[in-house]
């Protein structure tokens, strides 16, 4: 539990970060150029990460590379830039509350991980908690916006959920990472290029913007996520997420000096028994790594058991 409990710590990193990333983006970054923005926040990541790794795609690697990286890069960060500009963060945030929901079925259904009833309870109840600390009713509603974060929340979470499938393919968090943040950023430019024209001017704040945004909120946080994902199921990682908005609410709330409503704080204990409902169980981590099949075992006789312990045999 202890090293779960790390894993989570870690992956915790990732949502905190991107709950910076909306104020950044909004205050400091070019409003009218989301595939320019978009681009400029994957490829130095996925550069800078090419670096420290050193490692190039193989094998099936160099298309896997490609898919994850139009699903999770190209195709994501466009989405989440749109639905920004034409959504409050309220409702563009739950929205995406929804995902740890459809994590847990797109894991059910591409890699065998059945949700647990904790993990449905802690989506639900985290669900919730966004709805208290978010809604107003007074949030005005676009319907491409809110048609462009369904698509980023769908998107983002099949490509999370391949990004684990493949995960176990012979390849570190640091390489994979850098590969589709490096794809997607290389299949944004040209599509920006050739959309929004020549890349924009920009001034010293909007340029050290770009390097929190790429380095910490795209860099740290996609490594941090990827790791959680490798080692903890895809409903725990996707609780984790819900964190997104808290840091969101939070930053604002340090930044304006205002105080949060009751409503926000019940909201927000929601949101984090919504995450710890969704931590791993004792369960799983006494579960053995590997245990011989049934049907591997039939044939075997006393003979054929002397090298095998007697709780597999």
């Amino acid at each position: 539990m202890e090293a779960n409990g790390r894993w989570v710590a870690l992956t915790a990193v990732a949502p905190v970060a991107w709950g910076t990333n909306y104020f950044v983006t909004h205050e400091f970054l070019p409003p009218d150029r989301p595939l320019y923005g978009a681009a400029l926040r994957a490829l130095p990541a996925g550069l800078v990460l090419l670096a420290l790794s050193r490692k190039r795609p193989h094998g099936a690697w160099w298309w896997r590379s490609a898919v994850l990286g139009l699903l999770n890069v190209s195709v994501f960060f466009v989405l989440v830039y749109v639905a920004a500009q034409l959504l409050p963060t309220s409702v563009a945030s739950t929205v995406m509350a929804v995902s740890p929901l459809t994590m847990m079925l797109i894991a059910w259904l591409l890699v065998g991980e059945r949700p647990r009833g904790a993990h449905l309870a802690g989506a639900l109840t985290g669900l919730a908690g966004v709805c208290l600390l978010l809604l107003t009713g007074a949030e005005a509603v676009s319907l491409p916006g809110v048609g462009a974060s369904v698509a980023a929340m769908l998107v983002s979470s099949l490509g999370y959920i391949l990004a684990k499938r493949w995960g176990g393919a012979g390849t570190d968090v640091l390489a994979s990472t850098a590969w589709q943040l490096t794809a997607g950023g290389l299949m944004l430019l040209p599509a920006a290029a050739l959309v929004e024209g020549p890349p924009p001017a920009l001034p010293v704040p909007a340029l050290l913007a770009f390097g929190y945004v790429a380095l910490v909120a795209t860099a740290l946080a996609c490594v941090a996520w990827f790791t959680g994902l490798r080692h903890l199921p895809a409903g725990t990682v996707g609780l984790v997420g819900l964190l997104n908005p808290v840091a969101g609410v939070l930053l604002g709330t340090v930044i304006a000096a205002e105080a949060l409503t009751v409503r926000q704080w019940g909201g927000l204990l929601l949101v984090l028994a919504g995450v710890v409902l969704g931590r791993p169980s004792r369960t799983a981590d006494r579960a053995p790594k590997s245990r011989l099949s049934a049907r591997s075992l039939r044939g075997l006789g006393r003979r054929d058991c002397r090298g095998i312990s007697r709780r597999d045999c």
